[in-house]
């Protein structure tokens, strides 16, 4: 008898806790598709406003020293809406990629070849990830007594970024996504659920 009370209690206990398991995946995976569909939404919604500065965040360099097209893309619409007068100066951020090339300064050079004049553009070359940017570009604004930024970077970043510069406490924060879509922005999505969780908790 307390052999087969034994096994039901066990029966029981594994029964519970597959149902645990089924309602933490379930829940976990409704809260990711509410997550992911907010910062969809949120990135392909720009918020166009006229501001001191634009920070475009950077990205891959390619071999031969060129920007991606990732990186064009978001380079390419800074210069759209700096030629709308949306900004006075451009703040390129990035770090040296695995490349070996300094991501601000190929950036910079792009934008020069764009017809950006060069004093407009400010150089972060310690903006090795978004929280990081956010930093260095708080003290950018501090030094040139800028108020208000707009970040430049794939609709799928874009949340993420203003969160982190909201972080530094800074106010005025615009949003402009880069005109470019690639079957690889899937795996992005997925990956901005824990990095967006990761610096809300920081």
């Amino acid at each position: 008898m307390n052999t087969i009370n034994t096994e039901n209690k066990g029966d029981r206990l594994n029964f519970l806790f597959k149902k645990i398991l089924l309602i933490s995946g379930t829940s976990l995976l409704i809260w990711f598709t509410i997550h992911s569909a907010l910062l969809i939404i949120d990135g392909l919604n720009d918020e166009i406003e006229t501001v001191d500065a634009a920070v475009v965040l950077g990205n891959k360099v390619e071999i031969d020293g060129q920007p991606s097209k990732r990186l064009q893309a978001r380079l390419n619409k800074s210069v759209e809406l700096y030629e709308e007068g949306y900004f006075t100066f451009i703040i390129v951020s990035g770090g040296i990629g695995k490349e070996g090339y300094n991501e601000a300064a190929v950036m910079k050079s792009y934008l020069i070849d764009k017809g950006i004049p060069k004093d407009k553009i400010i150089e972060d070359s310690n903006g090795y990830n978004s929280y990081m940017t956010a930093e260095n570009t708080k003290e950018i604004m501090h030094e040139l007594d800028l108020n208000s930024v707009m970040v430049i970077t794939q609709y799928f970043h874009v949340s993420r970024t203003k969160l982190a510069f909201k972080k530094m406490d800074i106010e005025k924060v615009y949003s402009a996504h880069a005109e470019i879509f690639e079957l690889r922005d899937i795996y992005s999505i997925i990956r901005e659920f824990p990095a967006y969780y990761k610096y809300l908790l920081k």
